[in-house]
């Protein structure tokens, strides 16, 4: 019979849950100053962005603020720490945010991020061109060192957050994940908006006949400012073609070119046209003819100095067999001389 009772009470429960009660004004109040005063960190938080606060910040400007102090003879919100981490335990029960846990990422899984991502970098660099290989290569070796020499410096350890299993308010360094998220204003101001523009379009048989007429001229001057768009866009490929064809692809024009390109309205009407020459330019050719002389002359100029050193080799040659002569004929006189001389003494004697 108890057993019975039990799982009826279980029943019971389960059909009839208790209500919870709808937080107060002062709540909804306390967590947008939170929101706007407390510091916010980002990180990932089960593969999504998320925004936490510590504890103890929120706490210690909860008491520096209005909250805690006496306006018009009534009582603080915030008398003391433990007030306020009694009310911030009861907006955790609301569910405006959670508690969750630091835990610090290892340098493994660092590495194995880091490894990823350059086999990511690598796939899409051998995909591109050798030219974008290098330059990409060099800017990312720059940034490795850079982020090197920025971890040296700072050694700041990485933390990831997990669901707390217990989900209760600490005054402490705990993390607090943010769920309570206040839609802006303006938000609500353009969604009216949106709405009103919506059931006037419907009403629109309702609508005096002179604005019904100034919206069907207005209507009309879109749709045919739309054909014009559209038939400038024809006129412009249909002109590039005409020139591409009886130029044989030397001389390209574009009238608009920056119609269909992603820019402003007025910069899509400017400049009017784009003309290249794709040829062989004169200068080009000139250039070859220049470099063509050039080498004709350095052959010139190549024989003409073979021609002037065989002559001079020549001319040394007789040079020194001239020197060679004079020098035999120099000794000669002087052995005719010598001869004299002893035959003069001879004759003395």
């Amino acid at each position: 019979m108890a057993e019975k009772r039990k799982t009826k009470k279980k029943k019971e429960e389960l059909d009839n849950p208790p209500k919870i009660e709808k937080p107060s004004k002062t709540c909804y109040t306390v967590a947008k100053w939170l929101r706007k005063n407390v510091p916010t960190k980002k990180t990932k938080f089960l593969s999504h962005n998320v925004e936490y606060f510590t504890g103890s910040k929120a706490i210690d400007a909860l008491m520096e603020s209005d909250f805690a102090v006496e306006k018009n003879g009534n009582e603080p919100v915030f008398a003391t720490r433990v007030d306020a981490a009694q009310f911030l335990n009861e907006m955790l029960v609301f569910k405006f945010f959670h508690r969750a846990r630091k835990v610090i990422v290892s340098e493994e899984e660092l590495k194995a991020k880091l490894k990823k991502k350059e086999t990511s970098k690598k796939k899409d660099d051998d995909e591109s061109s050798h030219t974008e290989c290098e330059r990409k290569e060099e800017t990312t070796a720059g940034t490795e060192k850079q982020k090197e020499g920025k971890d040296k410096e700072k050694k700041k350890r990485k933390i990831r957050l997990e669901m707390h299993m217990e989900q209760i308010f600490v005054d402490g360094l705990d993390a607090y994940v943010w769920i309570y998220d206040p839609i802006p204003v303006y938000y609500w101001f353009f969604g009216s908006l949106l709405v009103v523009g919506a059931i006037a379009i419907c009403l629109f048989p309702l609508w005096p006949p002179v604005v019904r007429k100034g919206v069907y001229y207005l209507s009309v001057a879109a749709a045919g400012f739309l054909i014009f768009i559209i038939a400038l866009a024809i006129l412009r490929v249909v002109v590039f073609c005409l020139v591409w064809v009886l130029t044989l692809g030397k001389h390209h024009l574009w009238l608009l070119p920056n119609l269909t390109e992603d820019v402003g309205f007025l910069p899509s009407f400017w400049p009017l046209y784009q003309y290249e020459y794709k040829g062989a330019k004169s200068s080009d050719k000139g250039k070859k003819k220049k470099k063509k002389a050039k080498d004709s002359d350095g052959e010139d100029d190549d024989e003409n100095r073979k021609l002037i050193e065989e002559e001079n080799s020549g001319a040394n040659e007789g040079e020194v067999e001239n020197s060679a002569s004079e020098s035999e004929s120099s000794q000669k006189s002087q052995t005719g001389k010598d001869f004299e001389m002893v035959e003069h003494e001879e004759i003395d004697s």
